[in-house]
């Protein structure tokens, strides 16, 4: 008997039946982040994890949610809970997993729970996509709230504007990041399913997730049943530079709507007289053939102007007026670990930023180089996805690095779930980029890039650390490394 048949897991729940909720794996940053938006919204709240780590276990601190150490049945009976919330990471032979089914605790996924609780009683604007998610949704959530909309939004990543994850506002909008990965252990279906959404922005569809999409017809296939759910009176929002992308969205019954960051592209919002720059990025839109005067986005790269398209193509559809947009991207001072400088110790500047997928890398890059354009770039890269750990990208992780005077990669280690024989290959990477004019050089540990780089990096350079994770704390270790330098 499975888990749905023996009524152990919810697809839906009332929310006025639930008073006490405890969230198994709560010291991720999505479940950690949906705890204080639980507690902000008046849940007692608890959760448990095998370790807590800062700045997670500070923020649930401050929260005033327990977070119990380690998983184990007798977490339950501390907590007493009316709904158990079962993070992704969480395997079915979990101990309080296990606790959970053997009593009978009504749970839920982290997916599932934030739609009933939360967006079913709201106007849910979910931003999906391969690449932009964050910036994209943290954007939207900013012009919302720029424009007294008053909004609730959960991302993935810190806003700087908010200093957290979470918004919990009495308007009617809900910006909520879509996330096509799967959602629960008894739920493989990807997590925007449960979003309900009224309004989507569709940033890009490109493969990715190779642990659980075969190819791009199958990662497609999540997305096209994200655009079932949109109602005919909903709308979408999508990138005209990902031709996949648009043939998906009008799929849907609502109303679509394309824009594009590149200038003179045919979609109905784009940009002009674009300049890339030290103050970011500051054109024109264009949209359906009216000009709507000058914008200003503090965020640099072409790729977060198309990003900002996206914002204002939606934000139109939901009533806000150029203006209103206009002063919300003047405003936006960006997301962490998102072009984030982190110091610049021995006049070396130091950036982290997430991108791990060739095309991020690439983008990335590139939006670096546009901002500090007489700085040479260092490139140093943890591929550390499964994705980015495969081989599938070999050949354009080659040509992602344009743009950077050298680069470091570290060699990732071994990984049960990718197959033998299909790993990327880190030390022939590193050829075909010297071989291409990027010196590169393969890395098998964090301490022999902190010893490369915090011995060679010059006043002037700049390092730009890309890693969908923490790097094995590469990025304070260096900025130790650079301050302890003589002179």
């Amino acid at each position: 008997m499975s888990d749905l048949e023996n009524g152990n897991v919810l697809a839906t729940i009332d929310p006025t039946s639930v008073r006490r909720v405890h969230l198994v794996g709560v010291g991720g940053t999505g479940m950690g982040s949906f705890a204080g938006m639980l507690k902000a919204a008046g849940y007692e709240v608890t959760g448990s994890d095998e370790n807590v780590y800062p700045p997670m276990s500070d923020m649930l601190r401050a929260w005033g949610i327990p977070a119990m150490t380690p998983y184990k049945p007798e977490n339950l009976d501390a907590a007493r809970p009316d709904l158990v919330i079962i993070g992704n990471v969480i395997r079915r032979v979990n101990a309080e997993a296990t606790a959970a089914r053997e009593r009978g605790l009504k749970q839920m996924s982290f997916p599932a729970a934030l739609g009933s609780l939360f967006l079913a009683q709201r106007h849910a604007v979910v931003v999906a996509g391969t690449h932009g998610k964050t910036t994209t949704s943290s954007l939207m959530g900013h012009v919302l709230t720029s424009a007294g909309r008053d909004p609730t939004f959960l991302v993935g990543g810190v806003t700087q504007n908010y200093a957290g994850n979470y918004r919990l506002g009495r308007g009617p909008h809900f910006v909520v990041e879509g996330d096509e990965y799967d959602t629960a252990y008894f739920d493989k279906g990807p997590k925007f399913l449960h979003y309900q959404p009224r309004s989507v922005i569709l940033t890009s569809i490109e493969l990715d997730h190779a642990d659980i999409y075969r190819d791009l017809a199958h990662y497609e296939s999540s997305f096209e049943k994200l655009m079932a759910l949109v109602p005919g009176d909903g709308q979408v929002a999508v990138s005209a530079a990902w031709p996949g992308a648009v043939r998906v969205a009008k799929t849907a019954k609502a109303r679509v709507t394309t824009y594009e960051g590149r200038e003179g592209s045919g979609a109905e919002v784009v940009p002009t007289q674009v300049v890339l720059g030290a103050e970011g990025a500051r054109f024109q839109i264009v949209e359906r053939g009216q000009a709507q005067g000058e914008f200003l986005l503090p965020l640099a790269g072409r790729h977060n102007l198309e990003n900002a398209l996206g914002v204002y193509a939606c934000a139109r559809g939901l009533g806000l007026s150029p203006d209103e947009v206009r002063a919300g991207f003047a405003s936006f001072q960006g997301v962490k670990r998102r072009q984030e400088v982190r110091g610049e110790p021995a006049g070396v500047m130091v950036i982290d930023d997430f991108a791990h997928h060739p095309t991020a890398v690439r983008e990335t890059i590139a939006a670096v180089r546009s901002r500090w354009p007489r700085r040479p770039l260092w490139a140093v890269f943890e591929p550390r996805s499964n994705t980015s750990r495969r081989s599938l990208h070999q050949a354009e992780y080659a040509r992602s690095f344009e743009g950077a005077a050298r680069a470091s990669i570290k060699i990732p280690e071994r990984h049960d779930k990718i197959p033998p024989g299909e790993e990327l290959d880190v030390p022939r990477l590193a050829r075909a980029l010297t071989e291409a004019g990027v010196p590169t050089i393969a890395a098998a540990s964090v301490n022999e890039l902190v010893d490369e780089v915090g011995a060679q990096a010059r006043r002037g350079d700049l390092v730009l650390v890309m890693s969908n994770g923490g790097f094995g704390g590469f990025i304070d270790a260096l900025l130790t490394r650079l301050a302890q330098r003589p002179g």
